[in-house]
């Protein structure tokens, strides 16, 4: 996922949403050293203040932690990471429905809807 920053919010916070998101894809696994704080930084184009001010977000959550010498890892607690996925797909979820709803469409529509989109995604992906 590159690194993706509009003007529209606080950009920790959207480094703090752009980590987390590779965290639960995989890109960054359980137990994974991080990059330092400059590099991540100079990666995501931002001041280094402020992507230790993401970080520090991240620990706090327990997404990461921090060895003394070692550096920063991702957590292994495998659970902790499935649960923040569940979390962050039912919020998406909801919030989509939401929408849907406020352009008029019914419960049904929408169920009918997601069904034809997940039918055409797993045929194009098993082509």
């Amino acid at each position: 996922m590159p690194w993706e920053i509009s003007s529209e919010r606080s950009v920790y916070l959207q480094l703090v949403d752009i980590i987390k998101q590779k965290i639960m894809s995989g890109e960054y696994k359980p137990g994974q050293r991080m990059e330092s704080v400059r590099e991540l930084a100079a990666e995501a184009a931002v001041n280094p203040n402020t992507m230790q001010r993401a970080l520090v977000e991240l620990e706090r959550e327990g997404l990461l932690y921090t060895q003394r010498t070692s550096g920063r890892f991702v957590s292994e607690d495998t659970g902790l990471i499935a649960g923040i996925r569940m979390t962050g797909a039912e919020q998406k979820t909801r919030d989509f429905y939401q929408e849907m709803v406020q352009t008029g469409l019914s419960s049904k529509e929408i169920r009918c809807m997601l069904d034809k989109v997940i039918a055409q995604a797993e045929s194009e992906t098993s082509k």
